[in-house]
């Protein structure tokens, strides 16, 4: 397998993989919201802001091909370096018009519960990971995040790898690949948040 470094022509299959592979994750059902008609839209509205968030900011979309496919996919940040341009933020506002006040707040409300987690050395966050349907379970996720921590290693700005999850069978994964957990919080009796950092 190879990891790539995708660019903006590479949005709409990032977009695709990441709606597939998050599409009842727990953070994106707290705040897209239960009951919509229209989920799937609402949804691919959300991912699709998260994944230029990281074009607009020159971070990274890394990507592995199971063929011409695009099989899976990781976003990832650069924390403190460098302030969002204006672009990403004519985007968030056009995104928060779309999904309405109540989804903003919730996103807001996370965002707040996330914040405790942030560790103080410099670092590296990778905010997305995800596994097309039909490529789970053949490696294609394990390459990405090693491919993380070697982006991490690589560069001398960093000291490790940032990462959350909303998925408690997650937690003894990422505890597996080297992760320590920084912090926890619960914003409702189903959805709950762990943080991690993994040192260099």
């Amino acid at each position: 397998m190879t990891v790539l470094k995708l660019t903006e022509e590479h949005v709409p299959k990032v977009t695709r993989v990441l709606c597939e592979a998050f599409y009842d994750y727990p953070v994106m059902r707290y705040v897209i919201g239960g009951g919509q008609d229209d989920y799937e839209r609402r949804l691919n509205t959300l991912v699709h802001f998260f994944v230029m968030a990281r074009v607009l900011r020159n971070e990274e979309l890394l990507g592995t091909m199971d063929g011409k496919d695009l099989a899976a996919t990781a976003l990832v940040s650069y924390p403190g370096r460098g302030k969002a341009p204006p672009e990403l933020m004519a985007l968030r506002d056009k995104v928060w018009d779309e999904l309405g006040p109540e989804s903003r707040s919730r996103y807001e409300a996370f965002g707040a519960a996330c914040a405790p987690f942030e560790v103080e050395v410099p670092h590296i966050h990778l905010n997305m990971i995800g596994v097309s349907r039909a490529a789970q379970g053949s490696g294609f996720g394990r390459e990405l995040i090693d491919h993380v921590h070697l982006m991490s290693r690589e560069d001398t700005s960093s000291q490790g790898v940032t990462l959350t999850t909303e998925d408690p069978a997650n937690v003894p994964l990422y505890e597996h690949f080297g992760y320590e957990v920084v912090g926890h919080a619960r914003l409702s009796p189903k959805f709950e948040t762990w943080g991690f950092f993994r040192p260099d």
